[in-house]
């Protein structure tokens, strides 16, 4: 595998983790549940780290708005089918349109 395949691996993997830690934040109720506190700050520091190694290859602008993206759009998600935020389909279509633009990033990037 390419350094450059590693990198947005690495990316995919603190995204997912940015994720966890918004998720985390929700169900700790403020940091107030400590057995739920724990693995969010894990995952905060893990999600940081991850995201570090994948700058050292990739570019930083692009790597950030993945990064974002991935925690934006994935936290959507999840909210919506675990925490009845509202579903629509005009959010999809605006989460969709998000997805089409991080695609363009990585696919503009140059790695």
């Amino acid at each position: 595998m390419s350094p450059a395949t590693v990198a947005w691996i690495y990316l995919c993997i603190a995204g997912l983790l940015e994720v966890g830690w918004a998720v985390g934040m929700k169900l700790s109720e403020g940091f107030k549940k400590t057995e739920i506190a724990v693995p969010t700050v894990l995952a905060m520091i893990l999600s940081f780290y991850f995201l570090s190694i994948a700058l050292r290859t990739l570019p930083l602008g692009t790597s950030y708005a993945i990064w974002t993206g991935i925690g934006a759009i994935g936290t959507l998600a999840v909210s919506m089918i675990w925490f009845d935020e509202p579903f629509g389909w005009l959010r999809v279509m605006f989460a969709t349109m998000a997805i089409a633009g991080l695609a363009g990033l990585k696919a503009t990037s140059g790695h």
